[in-house]
């Protein structure tokens, strides 16, 4: 290769714009949504950069020429790296969940532990509450997130101003007995956990929550909750 040639390719290299960066990309994206972004990640694929924001995951390039929604399947593996991402990406500090908000249920030892969000109406949740009757040495704790109907949180204040919150959620949820307290108790639980749900960007119920701070969202397989549930206590 002649020097002249060499020199002309390295000043065409040298006149390129240099590669953007995770923080211009975030600032970028910022400025075109209007809002603010969680975080801005370079992945291995294509060159495109994982977007988080308000709970979700979309990429983009460099330039934000183009915006994808969906999930980011590995050629080679066929692993789902959206959803492992998103699994870390909105995981939280367990420890920091305020339980006396919650309704607290307790089989056999109790010793494996989780946290549900649900919706008294929601009838993913009441599928759920069935199927994990079959759970043993567990600790449920779970929190009233009434947003679905006027209904819903009427009948959340009534559970949880009933003399035994678990079986009047119970009643309710596998056998739609009406709760029967009046909801004329202090209630301020039911709107700390809607507060609280907004905060963790929970957009469904049901929501679970594990003590590695792993979060499920929607009505998962029974099998798949006694894996995490069995995973947990291996580890411990």
């Amino acid at each position: 290769m002649s020097k002249i040639f060499f020199s002309f390719l390295l000043a065409i290299v040298l006149a390129q714009p240099a590669l953007a960066d995770e923080a211009s990309v975030k600032k970028a994206v910022e400025d075109k949504l209007g809002g603010k972004v969680g975080s801005v990640t370079k992945t291995g694929y294509l060159g495109l950069y994982e977007v988080y924001v308000d709970g979700q995951i979309f990429y983009t390039d460099e330039n934000i020429s183009a915006i994808l929604a969906g999930s980011l399947i590995d050629g080679r593996t066929m692993q789902n790296v959206t959803a492992e991402r998103l699994q870390k990406l909105s995981a939280i500090n367990f420890s920091e969940l305020p339980l006396d908000l919650a309704i607290k249920r307790v089989r056999g030892d109790g010793k494996r532990v989780f946290a549900t969000f649900e919706d008294p109406n929601c009838g993913y949740c009441k599928r759920l509450a069935k199927e994990m009757t079959s759970l043993d040495n567990v600790t449920i704790y779970t929190f009233l997130m009434p947003i679905l109907s006027p209904d819903s949180l009427e009948k959340s204040n009534r559970i949880w101003c009933s003399a035994n919150r678990g079986k009047a959620w119970t009643d309710w949820m596998i056998d739609g007995k009406a709760p029967t307290g009046k909801g004329d108790c202090d209630t301020s639980a039911v709107r700390k956990t809607v507060e609280l749900g907004q905060k963790l960007k929970i957009s469904g119920t049901p929501t679970l929550f594990f003590t590695d701070g792993t979060r499920i969202p929607g009505a998962v397989p029974l099998a798949q909750i006694q894996q995490k549930l069995d995973q947990l206590a291996a580890a411990r």
